[in-house]
């Protein structure tokens, strides 16, 4: 059956932007739920994409929007629990309820975005832990052609991770870092959407888990060390030993605004780096950190020498 009707979950967030987009550039109907349609009306201006208000977590509300689509893909994830946001009910429970209502809505096409190294065994976080029973959930489920995806780090010019730690060099000359020898292998976030497309297109993709990776292992500390120098910034990156990096990140999950907390530094514990990379046998080329970020950065610099000029000029 060829698929035109696409229904996303999570397409609001950073991969699920760039899904939409690539989705509806190709010619598909993508309808994207949210809780809060009005903050995203700019994917609603793509060509064949529309944003409907909707809880994703209550299963009568996903029966209605599933209805007549062709697929079904799942990309909401959390990095960080809350007290109204579990991570057993945003990696397993909704899981659960889309392959439910699939089943009963007759979709048999699910896409699922989980997370490398996810394991339902033995994952040391739970984070990890979860996505690892979620992806169980998902690929077991009977009556669905079903495939994962499991990826490192994804990075774009508007991504969190590389954006987060330049941030924090701009502020500060000394940057304290856990784990600093973490692995891991940062893929585009354009590869990953390409990735899901080319899984809705080939049906030998069903069945089947993909773990996604850059053409490159980094550590932790080389990431951030080349986000410095990306940055045209002069800055020292001090490696904590494990006891501080365990203090850190406690200390730092007190925080109202979660940036680091005892779960991630658990998730840090294995590397994020692929057994066999995905995008080859999906016949897509990784794109390198060092083509697409270095012109981000330094379009940034760039700004700050523009207004730091402009300061003086207004002072003279």
């Amino acid at each position: 059956m060829k698929i035109q009707k696409i229904c996303v979950l999570g397409g609001t967030g950073f991969v699920g932007r760039h899904l939409v987009a690539r989705l509806a550039n190709q010619g598909y109907h993508v309808k994207v739920l949210t809780r809060h349609p009005q903050r995203h009306r700019p994917i609603g201006v793509l060509p064949g994409a529309e944003v409907v208000g909707a809880d994703v977590h209550d299963s009568t509300v996903l029966l209605e929007h599933f209805s007549g689509c062709d697929a079904v893909i799942n990309l909401v994830a959390t990095l960080h629990e809350h007290a109204r946001q579990s991570f057993r009910a945003v990696h397993v429970d909704l899981p659960g309820k889309i392959v439910e209502v699939c089943q009963t809505a007759g979709i048999e096409r699910l896409l699922h975005m989980s997370a490398l190294r996810a394991d339902a065994a033995k994952g040391p976080s739970q984070y990890l832990f979860t996505k690892g029973e979620g992806e169980q959930v998902v690929m077991q489920a009977q009556g669905l052609n079903a495939t994962c995806f499991k990826p490192s780090i994804i990075f774009a010019p508007d991504d969190h991770f590389y954006n987060q730690f330049g941030d924090m060099l701009k502020l500060f000359p000394v940057l304290p870092l856990a784990c600093p020898n973490a692995k891991f292998a940062p893929v585009y976030v354009g590869d990953v959407a390409r990735a899901f497309e080319v899984a809705l297109e080939n049906d030998a993709t069903i069945g089947k888990s993909y773990e996604l990776c850059g053409p490159r292992v980094y550590t932790f500390r080389e990431v951030v060390e080349d986000t410095a120098r990306m940055l045209g910034l002069k800055r020292r990156v001090l490696g904590l030993p494990d006891s501080l990096a365990r203090l850190q990140a406690k200390l730092f999950g007190l925080l109202p605004v979660k940036v680091f907390t005892t779960d991630n530094y658990l998730s840090l514990q294995v590397d994020s780096v692929c057994t066999t990379n995905g995008l080859e046998e999906l016949g897509i080329t990784p794109h390198s950190v060092e083509s697409i970020m270095p012109m981000h950065f330094a379009s940034q610099t760039q700004r700050r020498r523009y207004d730091a000029l402009r300061q003086v000029a207004s002072r003279d």
